[in-house]
């Protein structure tokens, strides 16, 4: 996991593919200080209509080790995860960097065990959704990931009902 004091985060570009530095807003979200703001920024700036950047992959692990330590169930962690994942193949994105591959596998991996937990006593079906999408990433997935990720249970059943009149 990239350190958070190492110098290299002020190199890495985030989601407008400009530098981003996020370790202000991970330390305010570890810190619990404004969350919701936070959040908002931390998405408005790791990914940008399907775009990422270094920061963005770099930022993972942290979150996910932030969501683990603060014990809080948040619909937002499994979301961005799988949301940048999810962007990884768009092939105008950077692709993963060497030097941050393992610990940001680790991550996931990590994430959809935690998920694993959570996802049998959750409630909100948004937040159900965001943990089945990390669950099918972490499984290899990755279509089945995007599908519980990017539409809503109304969408699937009027894909299926077109579907089906097709027949």
């Amino acid at each position: 996991m990239l350190d958070l004091n190492s110098e290299r985060w002020s190199a890495l570009c985030g989601g407008y593919g400009v530098p981003f530095d996020p370790r202000p807003l991970l330390r305010k979200l570890e810190a619990e200080q404004d969350t919701q703001a936070t959040w908002q920024e931390l998405w408005e700036e790791l990914h940008h209509q399907g775009d990422v950047g270094e920061a963005s992959s770099a930022a993972v692990p942290h979150l996910v080790r932030i969501h683990r330590e603060r014990g809080v169930r948040e619909w937002n962690t499994y979301a961005i995860v799988a949301t940048i994942d999810l962007a990884r193949d768009n092939k105008k994105n950077p692709t993963l960097p060497r030097w941050l591959s393992n610990d940001y596998f680790e991550a996931i991996r990590k994430l959809a065990e935690i998920g694993a937990t959570e996802v049998l006593t959750e409630t909100n079906t948004d937040t159900v959704r965001a943990i089945l999408a990390v669950l099918a990433i972490s499984a290899g997935t990755r279509i089945h990931a995007r599908f519980l990720l990017e539409y809503s249970a109304d969408e699937l059943l009027e894909i299926e009902r077109v579907a089906q009149e097709n027949l």
